[in-house]
């Protein structure tokens, strides 16, 4: 729903054919939209991402599920920040995540759990095949919510068509997009490649 959604959105602008980065379940939306839609996606860019969530991924889903659903928004922000963040960061960050927490609401919390839920049983992997843009795959050796081999699971699932790269860091854990020094460099250069 939520591919369709941003793909409608896509198409109420006029865009027309669209580079897309989509990042942990925005990365499913985004290869969602391209699978979906091959002749309207130029170029893709998936980040700490999977083409399935199962095992260890649906776990870390169903505890910060059960948290949301309980109301306990300062333990959801502390286990989120400690499963995406490397530890020497969510240290860091520890004290700001939990009172970010204070701000939250009943309905934010529901929507949370409605979102979160979306990634449950999630599977592209048989629509991967219509994939058609070039596209890059980053992901994180220490990736402690979708699993350290899940972005490399989906860059060989793509194949190694034409166009095709993949990157995986090491020591900046799922929000490598947000910790990492030359991931927005690494993206650019793919997105734009004759600049």
């Amino acid at each position: 729903e939520m591919a369709r959604d941003t793909a409608e959105a896509v198409r109420t602008l006029g865009l027309g054919r669209v580079s897309l980065f989509g990042v942990s379940q925005g990365g499913m939306i985004a290869m969602t939209m391209a699978a979906g839609d091959p002749e309207g996606i130029d170029r893709l860019v998936l980040g700490s991402t999977a083409a399935r969530v199962s095992g260890g991924g649906e776990r870390t889903v169903d505890v910060w599920i059960r948290l949301a659903r309980e109301g306990k928004a300062r333990e959801l922000y502390l286990s989120f920040g400690e499963a995406v963040y490397p530890p020497a960061i969510f240290r860091r960050m520890r004290g700001m995540l939990a009172d970010a927490a204070l701000s939250v609401t009943e309905d934010e919390l529901a929507r949370f759990v409605t979102l979160a839920r979306g990634m449950k049983g999630f599977d592209v992997t048989d629509a991967l095949c219509g994939i058609a843009c070039p596209t890059l795959v980053i992901g994180s050796a220490d990736d402690r919510v979708l699993g350290a081999d899940a972005s490399a699971q989906l860059a060989k699932l793509l194949g190694g068509r034409p166009g095709n790269e993949s990157f995986t860091y090491d020591g900046y854990g799922h929000a490598a997009y947000d910790t990492a020094p030359d991931y927005k460099d690494r993206m650019l250069r793919f997105l734009c490649p004759d600049q």
